[in-house]
């Protein structure tokens, strides 16, 4: 159902993809961007982006024009654009005075979003006739950190998600760059920075944010350990699941209907939306250990288990999941036997996942096979 690669002995804080997925750019921790291409089974190490001066806190690989964004704690942006053999760096002013957290290209990739502790969006388009880069702010009623983004498909609507326990959808219409939007199940006044759904329930950081493919439904993680989805074709009715999980650091839609996370736990999750019922269900883990073969147990090992744990049971104590750290950001094709920080999509795209892949503290990539997994696991009914 999965392969695993280890690319470094550092976590990977962040990664995106090229167009093809025969390449990816990840941040090993520090204030460098890595790219590495695929060759048969390997990855070969082919650049090193170094500009930012503090530690990269996002990427993404606009897939048509293939520039590069990434902000880092240096409070700086930078499109990267490949000029021959070489990536060659923009600043971009973001006009903050606190950590950049995030960065995303607007679909069309004529903008992107930058997210930051200064609580604050800026939203970055180029002012051709300046030949330079420009942002706007979208600060109201953000009051803390901004840790997540993601837009919706007409270019124009942003979720976002931050630390005061908000996830948000905002006007990112820039008349600079793009014609008035049409109406939308979020509403049909869209000026810049305009609030068009703010959520309430929440009590964590809003760790993730993700739009469906529809654009109708955008879910959210919270510190909280809950996983909820708010859908603009309901009157934005909130659904929400508090997860028996740790806290889920990162979500996606793989359809319209199914999402998966993961975070802390070393595992992805896979959870379901119940349009008809309003309610988010817990679809199963989707990482399938091998069986450990069980033995006596002493008793300091029980104590240690105790300790760690505040169990005795010694099968959850060993960490059988293909990351072992958690996962920071899902890709659609990953492994995760990690604490995970990213999820991202591989093959199929939100409406129909086929692959999909995270990264994490461990260092490594693991990569899902939707239909692989749903065949290997008996109870998983993917909607």
């Amino acid at each position: 159902a999965m392969s695993y690669h280890s690319f470094l002995l550092e976590p990977i804080s962040c990664h995106a993809w090229n167009k093809d997925r025969t390449q990816i750019a990840l941040c090993p921790n520090n204030h460098d961007v890595i790219i590495y291409k695929k060759d048969g089974a390997k990855w070969n190490k082919i650049h090193v982006l170094k500009e930012h001066n503090g530690q990269v806190t996002g990427i993404d690989w606009a897939p048509e024009s293939n520039r590069i964004v990434t902000c880092g704690t240096d409070r700086n942006a930078y499109v990267w654009t490949l000029k021959g053999e070489v990536w060659k760096p923009t600043l971009v002013i973001l006009r903050i005075n606190r950590a950049a957290r995030c960065v995303k290209w607007s679909p069309k990739e004529n903008k992107f979003a930058v997210g930051s502790g200064s609580r604050l969006i800026s939203v970055c388009y180029f002012e051709q006739e300046n030949d330079w880069w420009v942002c706007k702010h979208i600060k109201k009623p953000i009051r803390s950190t901004v840790l997540s983004l993601d837009w919706h498909h007409n270019n124009v609507l942003l979720a976002a998600g931050s630390c005061d326990f908000k996830c948000r959808v905002f006007s990112a219409y820039i008349k600079e760059v793009e014609e008035k939007p049409s109406p939308t199940p979020w509403g049909s006044k869209m000026p810049f920075g305009e609030l068009m759904f703010e959520s309430s329930g929440s009590s964590g950081w809003v760790h993730s944010v993700c739009f469906s493919s529809s654009g109708s439904r955008v879910a959210w993680t919270s510190h909280d350990s809950t996983v909820a989805v708010a859908d603009a074709g309901k009157n934005t009715v909130i659904s929400s699941l508090s997860s028996e999980t740790l806290p889920l650091l990162t979500v996606m839609f793989i359809t319209e209907n199914s999402l998966v996370a993961a975070g802390h736990d070393c595992f992805p999750a896979l959870f379901v939306y119940d349009e008809g019922k309003g309610t988010i269900t817990f679809g199963g883990k989707l990482d399938v250990p091998k069986q450990s073969a069980q033995r006596g147990m002493t008793a300091r090992e029980r104590f240690q288990n105790l300790d760690k744990k505040a169990t005795t049971e010694t099968k959850e104590a060993i960490l059988e999941t293909l990351h072992k750290n958690s996962i920071r950001q899902a890709l659609s094709p990953s492994y995760v036997s990690h604490h995970t920080f990213q999820i991202s999509i591989l093959e199929g795209g939100k409406s129909k996942c086929a692959k999909f892949c995270t990264t994490g503290m461990d260092g490594g990539l693991a990569i899902w096979d939707v239909k692989t997994l749903e065949s290997a696991m008996k109870d998983l009914k993917i909607v």
